[in-house]
């Protein structure tokens, strides 16, 4: 029987690890250099955790199981949950705002596609506490910073903020799950599928006319103005646009001015509170979406205090496929940098000393293992762009020597066994 891997997943060669990597350590370096500090959270959780924040309906999009003790089980579809558990039980006392990252794979029962898979991984985090405008303002700020720095072309970030949308609904009297109907509908971008379930809910027309023009509003920060006249400074409306107003004048101070104010942007989920903002991807089609966050309360809704959290979330995969979409050419570091050759087989065990020396003075070593002629290792050398091999030789050892063979330039040098290690991290600026 021939196994296969399970549908939706994939396998990573070197080279393509070696560029997720590559990733990985420049996101860690960004998200540090703004304090934040990395967690992780067990890949499986209680199922209660996620049918408590998304409803039982989310069962039909996980993996879901009972373990040997009849305990019921979720493969983590996302983080933010489990961050928020985490947070419960082993943070509430830390001294706030609490600056956490994560890193890992999810899992969702879906149908894989383009962009799409059973297991996927997000890079992410959370601000729990000190909820402001300039704290909104620091994550967008992050979040830009990482693709800047990544060299990511032709993203725009999205920003909005719900408190606009949802006040209105309340004058309404839209009330409840029909408003978070209503919001998950706006937040598909279908406008035609809205104009029917606000015929269908009854919503006065002036109210209906208001949503549909309030939704479709898209610009620079000049729209505030245009908004703020459009719905005749509504008392809760206008203090979450002013909310806007003072997060668009946080991300100036911050040196990022680079987004789309859009008011389309919603949540179908009732623990976001305010500001909202997604990226999108030139190029990448329907899943042009690489990231999404705002500000919500979710630790609330699992039975802790009172505390608003700002994160966001990057759909690590697809920042990759955004990157070789675009092809970036990611920079990775070579895994061995010298090779330690013996030129005849009862040159072997000194081989190995030579290398296992050179690997503890920190210098990436490979070393001929099986008995292979030195034709054979200089070719595997030069494919692998190995930057130095050692050639350890009868009579260059006898007298205490090796010869360094540069394989970009072919030169070749003898050295005191004693100084090769010093003389090859000099050679390879270590």
């Amino acid at each position: 029987m021939e196994i296969q891997r399970p549908r939706g997943t994939r396998d990573f060669l070197f080279k393509e690890m070696k560029e997720r990597k590559s990733v990985e350590t420049t996101m860690r370096r960004i998200f540090e250099t703004y304090g934040y500090s990395e967690i992780k959270t067990p890949i499986f959780e209680d199922l209660s955790l996620f049918t408590t924040k998304s409803g039982e309906g989310i069962k039909d999009e996980i993996y879901h199981f009972q373990d040997k003790g009849g305990r019921d089980l979720a493969l983590r579809p996302e983080l933010t949950a489990p961050v928020a558990r985490m947070y419960i039980k082993e943070l509430q006392k830390t001294p706030k705002p609490v600056k956490m990252y994560y890193f890992g794979s999810c899992f969702r029962y879906e149908r894989p596609q383009k962009g799409r898979w059973r297991q996927f991984w997000q890079f992410g985090c959370e601000l729990i506490g000190g909820k402001s405008p300039g704290s909104e303002a620091e994550v967008i700020s992050m979040a830009a910073h990482c693709l800047e720095e990544l060299g990511l072309k032709d993203f725009d970030i999205h920003i909005g903020n719900l408190g606009i949308l949802r006040n209105i609904l309340n004058d309404a009297n839209i009330l409840g799950k029909l408003q978070d109907q209503v919001m998950g509908i706006i937040d598909k971008g279908d406008v035609e599928e809205l104009e029917r379930l606000l015929q269908d809910i009854d919503l006065d027309n002036d109210s209906k006319e208001l949503l549909m023009k309030l939704v479709e509003m898209k610009g620079d920060s000049s729209i505030i103005k245009d908004v703020e006249a459009l719905i005749n400074c509504n008392e809760h409306a206008c203090n979450a646009l002013f909310e806007l107003e003072e997060l668009l004048e946080s991300l100036k101070a911050f040196g990022f001015s680079n987004y789309v104010v859009n008011l389309g942007i919603a949540r179908g989920l009732d623990y976001y509170t305010g500001t909202v903002f997604e990226i999108y991807v030139h190029g990448l089609g329907a899943q042009k979406q690489i990231s999404g966050g705002g500000t919500y309360n979710l630790i609330e809704l699992f039975g802790g205090e009172n505390v608003e959290s700002t994160g966001f979330a990057f759909g690590f995969d697809r920042v990759m496929d955004a990157l070789n979409k675009q092809e970036k050419s990611i920079e990775i570091e070579r895994s061995v940098q010298v090779f330690v050759a013996p030129i005849k087989n009862d040159l072997k065990l000194k081989a190995f000393d030579i290398a296992q020396k050179l690997r503890k003075n920190g210098i990436p070593t490979d070393v001929d293992l099986v008995g292979k002629k030195l034709k054979k290792i200089l070719s595997y050398a030069d494919t692998m762009e190995i930057n130095y091999v050692v050639l350890v030789g009868a009579r260059d050892i006898e007298e205490g020597k090796v010869t360094v063979k540069d394989m970009t330039s072919g030169e070749q040098e003898i050295i005191d066994l004693e100084d090769i290690a010093d003389t090859l991290k000099s050679k390879l600026m270590i």
